[in-house]
C-alpha cells in the first residue's frame, strides 16, 4: 500500500503520464549494422555464385571452357554491341524529336496505386499536364505508372522510355508512346536530353541513380542548368542531413546544388519549374486554365520569342 500511495507534495503518475513521458524523451538514433567480418563476406560471395553459377558480366576471351562458361569479348561481339547501342539511341531520338517542353520524373517501381507516394506521383502528372508539359518516365509500374497515368487523364502528353529487364518489365498503359531499351545509359541519355527539369519521387537505387545523374550533369554544366525537384519531405530527410555533410566536409558547395528543392506539393513543384524556366522556353507551353503556367504567363511582360528552338544543346 505505501508504494502505490503518491509522495508528500507530488501528484501521482498514471499509466498515460508515464506513456506520454516515455513518447515525449529524444529518441536515440538507430545503431548502424554491425559490418561482417571479411572471412563472412567472401563466404557469403562464394556461396551464392555456387547457387547461380557464373557471372553474367563478360570475362576476357580464353579457353574453351571459359568461352563454354562466361561470355567473351570478340572483336566481332564490341561491333555487334556498338550497333545495338547506335541503334537505340536512333529509335530514342526519333521518338522523342518533336516532344516539346517535357519534364521526367524518376521513381520506385514498387508503389502500388493504394500508396500515398503513387497518389503523389499522379497528382504530379496530372499538374504537368495542366501546365503544358509532357511528361516522360521510365515507362514501368509504380510511380512511373502514377505519373504518366495522371498527365494521360488529364489530356497531357504522356511517354515511357521502358527497359528490359529479367523478369520482364512491360510499359504501363498509360503511355501514349513509348520506346524499348535495353541499355540503362541508353536510356537515361534519352530521359535526361528531352527534358528541362526533373522531379524525382522517393525510389530506390534506380532512382538514385537518375537523381544523381541529372545532379552531376547540372553541376558540371553538361546540361542545363535545370530544376531538379524531390518530393516527399520526409522521405528524403536523410538524404538533405547526408548533403549537410557533404557540404561541411568541403566535397561540394552550397551555390552548386541550387538547383535542388524539396516539397511536398505537386502544383509546388510545377510552378516552381515553370517559373525557373527561360522565357523562351515558357512561351512554348501550352497551359490549360488555371494552371501554374497560365499564371505565370499572364503575369510575365511580352516578349519576342525566338525562331530558334530554346532547348539547350546537349
Amino acid at each position: 500500500m505505501l508504494a502505490a500511495m503518491p509522495s508528500k507534495g507530488r501528484p501521482a503518475k498514471t499509466h498515460q503520464t508515464k506513456a506520454r513521458a516515455r513518447a515525449a524523451r529524444p529518441r536515440a538514433a538507430a545503431a548502424l549494422p554491425t559490418m561482417p567480418t571479411r572471412d563472412a563476406w567472401a563466404r557469403a560471395w562464394q556461396q551464392h555464385w555456387s547457387r547461380v553459377g557464373q557471372p553474367g558480366y563478360e570475362l576476357p576471351a580464353g579457353d574453351e571452357e571459359a568461352e563454354f562458361l562466361a561470355t567473351a569479348r570478340t572483336v566481332d561481339g564490341e561491333r555487334e554491341r556498338l550497333t545495338r547501342i547506335n541503334d537505340e539511341l536512333l529509335r530514342g531520338f526519333a521518338a522523342l524529336f518533336h516532344v516539346g517542353p517535357a519534364v521526367t520524373v524518376f521513381g520506385s517501381a514498387r508503389f502500388p496505386e493504394r500508396h500515398p507516394y503513387y497518389k503523389l506521383a499522379r497528382a504530379t502528372g496530372a499538374e504537368l499536364a495542366r501546365a503544358g508539359f509532357a511528361t516522360l518516365t521510365g515507362g514501368g509500374p509504380g510511380i512511373m505508372e502514377a505519373a504518366n497515368r495522371g498527365a494521360h487523364e488529364t489530356g497531357g502528353a504522356s511517354y515511357g522510355l521502358n527497359i528490359t529487364l529479367p523478369h520482364e518489365q512491360s510499359v504501363n498503359p498509360y503511355c501514349d508512346g513509348s520506346v524499348e531499351f535495353r541499355y540503362f545509359f541508353t536510356r537515361k541519355v534519352c530521359l535526361v536530353k528531352y527534358s528541362c527539369a526533373f522531379i524525382v519521387m522517393p525510389g530506390g537505387l534506380g532512382t538514385l541513380d537518375e537523381l544523381f545523374e541529372a545532379a552531376t550533369l547540372i553541376q558540371c554544366r553538361k546540361i542545363g542548368p535545370f530544376p531538379l525537384i524531390l518530393m516527399g519531405a520526409r522521405f528524403w530527410k536523410g538524404m538533405r542531413e547526408w548533403g549537410q555533410l557533404m557540404m561541411r566536409a568541403g566535397v561540394f558547395a552550397r551555390d552548386e546544388i541550387g538547383f535542388g528543392y524539396v516539397t511536398d506539393s505537386p502544383r509546388e513543384a510545377v510552378e516552381l519549374i515553370v517559373r525557373s524556366l527561360p522565357a523562351a522556353v515558357r512561351a512554348r507551353l501550352k497551359p490549360m486554365d488555371g494552371s501554374p503556367a497560365e499564371a505565370v504567363r499572364s503575369t510575365a511582360p511580352p516578349r519576342r520569342v525566338p525562331a530558334a528552338s530554346p532547348r539547350t544543346r546537349r
